[in-house]
């Protein structure tokens, strides 16, 4: 560490001298051309024939939400909503793990990333990640927002990330549950993370930061995508991964601002992120064009089959993962908001992808039915996305996003109906799950109806057509959507068996019902928005 400005270490370098870490060779902010050519030095990982860098995560092919802990402390022991989804850890085996962690990387070389996650300038923190594989910094670089030249120049991190890929913690020792782990620190403001190659871990981890502080300034943070239409109105997305945030929020008609994390803050809304971080399985140029054509030089292809003779990915091929994954920057994609903020939105979608087959393709929700959908959370977590998830299954995810909220979800619920009363907010819940009977039976709904379905929400025509209420659901159903055949709209009349249907249906009311008990007496009066049997 000799690089000097003037004479002097660069002030980096002193940083860097406060934190007793013995670092071998530290490059920073290396363009994304070096580090890829650095990748493949390194057998990182290979060019495929798009120019895409092409990784393997090894053993994790999707985050580890059990191995992420949360640090309890005077600043967040009264706040963090504790249980089976924020796991306390206390202050000693954090120092522990990181005074451990700092001997065994000892003369080791690192990357590091100086950004920020946030587009807006007054909300915006300032991060430092630090990477031991060359490949997860083009992957920090990608994903976080990139500093102009004499921001680089001045920059100081309020959140510093370690990721060391090959250290493991001690569970007889650390109190973790496994060599694994992810653990933030509030107060030293740090994030750890070990023993795991795949790179979600880092953009989960900081989105996880920005749910706890933003808060605390009247900002709300939210798991979604978001776009804008050509006269200037923008819409959110809200929904778990493999619910379809990228997919629709990357439509051709309109202007890409996000596809999975951004706040909503009294000006507006804003991107937390500089990248896009897409699942890849089964990728198709004419379904999904501006993925397809941001597989390029550049963007990183996360356990995707490559031929090691032609270099062609195969995208159907699900032989390590179904959680392919593909990370490139905003500008790939044509037309993107850069930087990305903009208005307060017109329109908020729920998306779920059901894997009964019962819910319906598309409803309108009143204020306090978002609030009840959204403190529920309702989806199918996908095979791949985390560990031993091999096939679609039932899951509560409230805010659509439990694994990354530190809060309770009704502090979060009520921003959400706060700004939705605010500023006169039409929010609708999509299906973008079965049709025709549960997993197995049924199928996915075609691509093209749910495209047109979100179309008919965001131009306003489903403010004027009929509706019929589902009172399984306790849901409004449009009788009729451009483009959409009418026996698609009522999920009664895709099933061949009606009574069978009505089974299905009565047992995922009532899975409502039940999860909904557990948020207590607060949320009491909203149970009667929600699923009625």
């Amino acid at each position: 560490m000799n690089e000097e400005d003037n004479g002097h270490p660069k002030s980096y370098i002193l940083e860097l001298e406060k934190m007793n870490i013995n670092f071998g060779k530290i490059e920073r902010n290396l363009p994304i051309a070096t580090l890829i050519e650095i990748a493949i030095q390194r057998n990182e990982g290979l060019l495929s024939n798009s120019g895409a860098l092409s990784v393997k995560t090894g053993k994790f092919t999707g985050r580890s939400p059990d191995d992420k802990f949360i640090v309890d402390d005077e600043i967040t022991h009264d706040i963090v909503d504790w249980g089976k989804v924020n796991h306390p850890i206390a202050s000693e085996k954090f120092d522990n793990i990181f005074e451990r962690m700092k001997q065994h990387v000892s003369g080791k070389d690192f990357f590091i990333f100086d950004g920020f996650v946030g587009a807006d300038p007054e909300s915006r923190l300032p991060i430092r990640v630090f990477t031991d594989n060359a490949w997860h910094n083009i992957f920090a670089s990608q994903i976080f927002i990139r500093p102009k030249p004499e921001e680089l120049d001045n920059h100081k991190p309020e959140f510093t990330l370690f990721l060391v890929n090959d250290f493991a913690s001690l569970p007889e020792i650390d109190g973790t549950k496994s060599g694994t782990f992810i653990i933030i620190n509030f107060s030293k403001k740090m994030v750890l993370i070990g023993y795991t190659s795949y790179a979600g871990e880092i953009k989960k981890a900081m989105f996880s930061v920005m749910n706890f502080l933003l808060p605390r300034r009247g900002i709300f943070p939210m798991h979604c995508s978001a776009n804008m239409g050509k006269n200037g109105e923008t819409a959110l997305f809200f929904g778990l991964s493999g619910t379809g945030k990228t997919t629709l929020s990357a439509d051709p008609e309109r202007y890409l601002i996000g596809d999975d994390e951004h706040g909503w803050s009294d000006r507006g809304i804003f991107n937390f992120e500089g990248g896009c971080y897409a699942k890849c399985i089964n990728l198709k140029k004419e379904h999904e064009p501006q993925i397809w054509n941001a597989v390029k030089f550049g963007s990183v292809m996360e356990n995707v089959i490559v031929d090691e003779l032609t270099r062609e990915p195969n995208f159907e091929d699900s032989y390590l993962t179904e959680n392919t994954r593909v990370v490139y920057p905003l500008d790939f994609i044509p037309g993107a908001v850069i930087p990305s903020v903009a208005t307060h939105p017109k329109v908020v979608i729920f998306l779920t992808a059901d894997a009964f087959g019962v819910m319906p393709p598309v409803a309108r929700l009143t204020k306090e039915g978002a609030m009840y959908h959204f403190i529920s959370g309702y989806t199918s977590k996908l095979a791949g996305t985390e560990r031993g998830i091999t096939e679609p299954k039932e899951t509560f995810s409230q805010c659509f996003g439990a694994p990354f909220m530190p809060l309770s979800p009704v502090e979060y619920a009520k921003m959400l109906a706060s700004k939705i009363s605010e500023h006169n907010t039409s929010v609708y819940l999509i299906n973008t799950g079965w049709t025709g009977g549960p997993y197995g039976i049924g199928k996915r709904m075609d691509l093209k109806y749910t495209r047109a379905m979100v179309s008919a929400s965001l131009n306003g025509i489903l403010d004027k057509v009929q509706y019929e209420h589902d009172s399984i659901f306790n849901l409004d159903i449009p009788l009729s959507c451009p483009q959409v055949p009418s026996k698609i709209l009522d999920p009664s009349f895709s099933w061949s068996n009606n009574e069978q249907y009505i089974v299905a249906a009565k047992r995922l009311a009532h899975l409502f019902i039940e999860n909904f008990k557990r948020f207590g007496e607060e949320t009491k009066d909203l149970a009667k928005f929600g699923p009625q049997i």
